[in-house]
């Protein structure tokens, strides 16, 4: 059904062409006007079809994982097909290696507020720094 509606829309372009050009010479600004209006009508129907798309996968995902109580909160990559990973499991923080055929509990976390955070963005000389201010106070 939807084919039967689009293929006159992409046949429109070479019937205003073929009717405009029957006694006239060539003109590269006009073919240059018509591919760029065919090539807005093309990027307008797939950002169309991209928003109904998320519209309906969002709400169909929020529905599906609203009641779910296992997060994974981080993954860390450490060789090919080995990873630890981070995972909150009604409200328990559980650090699990993950290899190519097994998982592996490493240790249960406490409290996940024992752990000093370092930001990944700064350098060592902040971090260095910080370390300085503590000290010195």
């Amino acid at each position: 059904m939807r084919g039967a509606l689009a293929a006159p829309l992409f046949c429109l372009p070479s019937i205003a062409c073929a009717e405009s050009t029957t006694g006239q010479e060539f003109s590269f600004l006009s073919s240059f006007f018509q591919m760029i209006a065919a090539l807005a009508v093309v990027i307008g129907l797939i950002l169309i079809t991209w928003h109904f798309f998320n519209k309906f996968t969002r709400s169909a995902a929020a529905g599906r994982f609203a009641a779910k109580h296992i997060r994974l909160l981080e993954s860390r990559y450490i060789a090919p097909k080995k990873s630890l990973l981070l995972v909150e499991v009604g409200g328990e923080y559980l650090l699990l290696s993950c290899t190519a055929d097994r998982l592996t509990l490493i240790k249960q976390v406490n409290l996940l507020e024992d752990i000093e955070i370092i930001p990944e963005g700064k350098g060592a000389e902040t971090v260095f720094a910080g370390i300085l201010d503590r000290l010195r106070s």
